[in-house]
């Protein structure tokens, strides 16, 4: 008989006293700092460790423990190895505030279980494989999650996993907890996390499962329990938001652009004979926020795709690991999209996808892609938050520690030159401690930078005053009298709804060179966009050296406007988001080809390698609901 996620939370009480890391929050200090206008705060919701099957695979062996660390701002080291230790020193250039380490929930077991000997299973026939070369792990263990009734290994424990399982769950519980800065200070926060790693027809259905505290369910659901994402939706549900515990979670879908149209597709629910608004509110409840950009690219748009109406935006042509040439899905899903096989799908580009959304409320009632945005690295070297462009050592362990690995074309489970450092998850919230920030993931009052610690704000409302980017009482008016980002827009009360954008240049980095709003609306059943520049740069242009990477400085340190859509219709549902796009700089490749001592290892040379990158930073949408 199955126990529930009560009954295990009582059962675990009984072993484990009232420190358990189970029961509930441990007490704190109050933070010194709280801000009632709420401040920026920056992390990474994505990173791996010695417990994924993949990075270990490739000779990562930093612990949970050791990528908070490193968050913290502490150096660790990097693969290759000595006597089991790293020989390459990293540190981040600035500590982050907040992380979830996300190790993959399917395979904790197997993977100690075949890297420990004299377990019973280090000798099996799949252990040996998976240990036989560098990555063989990756591609044999991650068959076992591109499986439509994925199966465990019999030689490697089978249906005997569960005690291994919960003590690997337990040790990133345990390296969450240890991590969490609960002084006043409040300069740290962790969440325990997991990665929820359905890669069905080997696309991406991957998930970020993310708690809002110690209270969490026995061990995590993992694609094994949960063969779709409806079923990880209603498991985590049961057995944490209705398990009577305190437990709270959110999921988060990541990098929509390899998923051949599958990580956003209502259709599943017809497939599999759910009642479709059932499936649409659970989404919505279940999964608040989506990953627009990581190490693997961006996920916001693309161009090119015949079945979308729109203009080409310019500023689309950024970090794709496909081109735009590349073959479209239509309105089938593909299959393959993970190693950049099959077709890419308009649902692969979270534009589109929010689109969707407003197609599906006028249709059903029910919105099911309401989401905010962040960004993440996705790094399996246990590096959250590595995002240096200038002296990248990569995020893959032994497949790109060199500059000639990472400027290749990559092997046969990860990528190379296409591939970037990523991105981060950043919030507005009163106080960096898990309450607050995790209240921010709720109300979706977050945002994604492409790396730099650009700060990025919209509100919206029905009437503001003109001269709110030069008031000092801006923001505290803002939130009086607007909705944030992440919500609906208020009631409608005049002819046009009036937005208030501001981003901050990230003082490191480059100045900003225009500040835009994205706008998706819902015309007679066509799906349209428009992207608006509501504050663009004065004087010179920006632009940058490729051969010195020296930049010519010009831009602004903020940009803000007070903007009223000129094309507004009551009757058309609508989104609206902003992106700030800084000036160019020298793309990391440009870096480390500049330097280059031995011959091109291809990504010099790739057209698919851009020389230069415009880095940028994404509100989360408002909506409008039409009349």
């Amino acid at each position: 008989m199955r126990r529930t996620a009560a009954l295990s939370l009582v059962l675990l009480a009984a072993c484990g006293g009232e420190d358990d890391p189970l029961l509930g929050e441990l007490p704190r200090e109050d933070c010194a700092l709280s801000v009632p206008t709420r401040q920026a705060l920056y992390g990474d919701l994505h990173a791996h460790t010695i417990l994924s099957f993949d990075a270990r695979s490739y000779d990562t062996v930093l612990t949970p423990t050791d990528a908070y660390r490193f968050a913290r701002g502490e150096v660790v080291m990097l693969p290759p190895l000595d006597g089991g230790a790293g020989t390459r020193a990293v540190q981040i250039d600035r500590p982050l505030d907040f992380a979830a380490v996300t190790d993959h929930s399917e395979l904790l077991a197997e993977v100690k279980l075949c890297n420990t000997p004299g377990t019973p299973a280090y000798d099996s026939q799949n252990c040996r494989l998976y240990r036989k070369d560098v990555g063989s792990g990756a591609l044999h263990f991650g068959y076992q999650v591109s499986a439509n009734e994925p199966k465990r290994f019999p030689d490697v424990c089978g249906d005997d996993c569960r005690d291994e399982i919960i003590a690997r769950w337990r040790q990133m519980i345990d390296a969450a907890e240890e991590a969490y800065d609960k002084t006043s200070a409040c300069g740290f926060t962790a969440f325990p996390a997991y990665e929820y790693t359905n890669t069905r027809g080997i696309s991406n259905r991957h998930r970020n499962v993310v708690f809002a505290g110690r209270t969490v369910p026995e061990t995590p659901v993992s694609y094994y329990e949960a063969p779709t994402s409806y079923a990880l939706w209603s498991q985590l549900k049961e057995q944490c938001r209705e398990a009577d515990t305190g437990c709270d979670v959110v999921v988060i879908p990541h990098n929509s652009n390899i998923s051949n149209g599958n990580l956003f597709n209502q259709e599943r629910a017809d497939q599999l004979g759910i009642d479709r608004v059932a499936y649409a509110r659970l989404r919505a409840e279940m999964e608040p926020m989506a990953e627009i950009f990581q190490h693997k690219g961006d996920s916001e748009c693309r161009n090119g795709f015949p079945t979308v109406e729109a203009d080409p935006d310019p500023y689309c042509e950024f970090e794709k690991l496909r081109p735009d040439t590349d073959e479209t899905c239509g309105e089938a899903t593909g299959s393959g999209g993970m190693r950049l096989g099959g077709c890419s799908h308009r649902r692969d580009f979270l534009r589109n996808v929010l689109k969707e959304g407003l197609t599906e409320e006028a249709e059903y009632g029910v919105n099911p892609y309401v989401f905010g945005f962040i960004g993440s690295t996705d790094t399996h070297n246990g590096t959250p938050g590595y995002v240096d462009s200038e002296h990248f050592e990569g995020h893959v362990g032994l497949a790109d520690d060199t500059d000639v690995e990472r400027l290749g074309a990559g092997n046969i489970t990860h990528d190379g030159a296409i591939n970037n450092p990523g991105g981060l998850a950043a919030v507005w919230a009163e106080e960096n401690n898990r309450a607050s920030i995790f209240a921010a993931f709720k109300r979706r009052e977050t945002f994604a930078t492409s790396g730099p610690r650009i700060k990025i704000r919209l509100f919206g409302a029905w009437s503001l005053p003109d001269d709110l980017c030069s008031r000092e009482d801006a923001v505290t008016l803002a939130y009086e009298q607007a909705s944030t980002m992440g919500s609906p827009l208020p009631d409608r009360g005049s002819d046009a709804p009036v937005f208030f954008v501001q981003a901050e240049a990230d003082e490191r980095s480059v100045p900003l060179e225009r500040l835009q709003i994205i706008k998706g609306w819902v015309e007679g059943g066509r799906r349209l966009e428009r992207v608006y520049d509501v504050a663009v740069t004065d004087g010179d242009t920006p632009t940058v050296d490729t051969t010195t990477c020296a930049t010519n400085g010009a831009g602004e340190a903020s940009l803000c406007a007070v903007w009223t859509d000129p094309d507004f219709d009551p009757t058309e549902g609508a989104f609206y988001y902003a992106r700030v796009i800084e000036g160019p700089r020298c793309r990391w490749s440009t870096h480390q080809c500049n330097a280059l001592t031995e011959p091109d290892p291809g990504g010099c040379s790739d057209p698919l390698v851009k020389q230069t990158v415009q880095q940028r930073a994404w509100s989360s949408p408002l909506w409008y609901r039409a009349d």
